[in-house]
């Protein structure tokens, strides 16, 4: 009987350590957001969560951070969850301590992670240990071969802002998630202005500033993206991704303008797989993950409407990103382009412009995944070297009217041709046009690239994911895949 009591006591007392302060999770139900605990539920498949250090505290005082494991639609993750009712979740050694033992079991038994971002910042209190703390995490992470996707569902100020940005891909709930190096009164202060949080660190700045990658309205919904991300991702960079049949892989594409890079994206992937990302950034570039022909893909397509498809310094960054992502994970890019170059930058702009341009080249250059390029409008100077040139795509291919030329047509007409612009007889506008023509024809078409060995066939546009997919299907043994 004694032993029976004890243990109904120690039960009890477990209860009331891991149900915490009924005031302070009061207070955070009325700011609109869940508790640690129960975004492990809503994350998780039900019944699949095991904690770690489940009661770990010194002197009374707890981690703020929730750690363990459990599965998402069958699969294996590891989970964290800062927990802002304690200290506001602050980073401190004990929460460290639980993160960085999570880390290491994700190193050694690679699965993916999944960090439930809700915190103040750092425990001043602890000085110099608690920024060492954060410095502990950001090496693991650094180091880890896994993806680990980073959901901001509270504030996420300073060495918690970073430790966001570190993940391969961010999301933030519109409702509650403040993502910020520093809050708004430093900003206000420093700016003359005043400024909310949502205004320095909100899901809408964040995604328009390219913080972070995708924004849901509320909690659900960012779990749900974070599941949907998963989908696409592999285990560990060394690992494969599962191909799935989602689409008819003789599905032609319907007639589409090569502007519209929306329906383009559309289009190429199987049908309802394609999520993009940071789509309210670098809107030069669209970029998503995708299945095409059930190959999980990263998705690079020129969006010509908006500034003709320039690689304008974000987009060339946006691009870059995902290449970098696909890249390590071993997922074949495809890229669709229809760009006139690199934007023509202000004087104040040339370095950033240059950088930025550069970045996207050593990102193509450097990856050794599987590249397939479809030039689909112009591609002009850097954005075919860089996206579609034969060093470093796989396969190019070209639509009919592709204009492929190291200048615009225009530019390289008043080049080439400057002495018959002078000289020409009648309107000076129809001689330009009609040089424009005889340049692209000669010179620019697909066609004369293609005899050029520049690309490697031009195809009908209907035809695109045929010739995508059978492409995909032969190099799927290249290595840096993971197919």
């Amino acid at each position: 009987m004694a032993k029976t009591q004890g243990l109904e006591q120690v039960l009890e007392r477990r209860r009331a350590i891991l149900q915490g302060d009924a005031d302070r999770i009061a207070k955070q139900r009325a700011d609109g957001k869940l508790t640690a605990r129960e975004r492990i539920g809503k994350l998780l498949d039900p019944g699949s969560f095991v904690e770690l250090d489940a009661l770990l505290s010194k002197n009374g005082d707890y981690a703020g951070v929730i750690t363990g494991s459990g599965t998402i639609q069958d699969r294996p993750v590891y989970v964290f969850a800062q927990d802002f009712t304690v200290h506001g979740g602050a980073m401190g050694e004990m929460q460290a301590q639980k993160v960085c033992k999570l880390l290491d079991m994700a190193a050694n038994n690679p699965a993916p992670v999944i960090a439930l971002c809700d915190s103040a910042g750092v425990r001043v209190d602890e000085g110099a240990r608690a920024m060492n703390a954060f410095a502990r995490i950001y090496g693991k992470v650094a180091r880890l071969s896994s993806p680990v996707i980073a959901l901001v569902l509270g504030p996420a100020i300073g060495g918690a802002a970073l430790m966001v940005e570190m993940a391969d891909i961010a999301i933030q709930a519109e409702n509650v998630g403040q993502l910020m190096v520093y809050g708004p009164t430093v900003v206000s202060a420093l700016t003359g202005k005043t400024l909310t949080a949502k205004d320095v660190g909100g899901a809408k700045t964040m995604a328009e500033q390219g913080g972070v990658a995708l924004t849901a309205p509320d909690e659900d919904t960012a779990f749900a993206l974070a599941a949907q991300v998963l989908d696409y991702l592999p285990t560990d960079s060394g690992e494969a991704v599962e191909v799935v049949d989602a689409d008819d892989l003789n599905r032609l594409l319907p007639q589409i303008d090569a502007d519209d890079a929306a329906a383009l994206l559309q289009g190429m992937a199987d049908n309802g797989t394609a999520l993009e990302l940071y789509p309210a950034w670098g809107k030069e570039i669209r970029t998503a993950l995708a299945r095409v022909g059930g190959y999980p893909c990263g998705l690079v397509v020129s969006d010509a409407r908006v500034n003709d498809g320039e690689l304008a310094p974000d987009a060339a960054r946006k691009a870059a990103q995902l290449v970098n992502l696909c890249d390590y994970y071993g997922l074949p890019v495809i890229s669709l382009i229809n760009s006139r170059g690199i934007q023509v930058p202000d004087e104040k702009s040339q370095a950033d412009t240059m950088q930025a341009a550069a970045g996207l080249l050593n990102a193509y250059a450097g990856s050794d995944t599987i590249k397939i390029s479809v030039i689909v409008g112009n591609a002009i100077g850097q954005s075919y070297v860089a996206m579609a040139g034969k060093d470093y795509a796989d396969v190019t291919y070209a639509w009919p009217g592709a204009v492929i030329s190291a200048l615009t047509p225009e530019a390289a007409v008043q080049v080439l041709y400057g002495k018959e612009l002078r000289e020409g007889k009648g309107d000076p506008l129809a001689n330009r046009e009609a040089l424009t023509d005889k340049f692209v024809a000669d010179v620019a078409d697909a066609v004369s690239a293609a005899s050029d060995g520049m690309i490697d066939d031009v195809i009908e546009p209907a035809q695109t994911r045929k010739y995508v997919i059978a492409a995909l299907e032969m190099l799927a043994g290249k290595s840096g895949s993971s197919l």
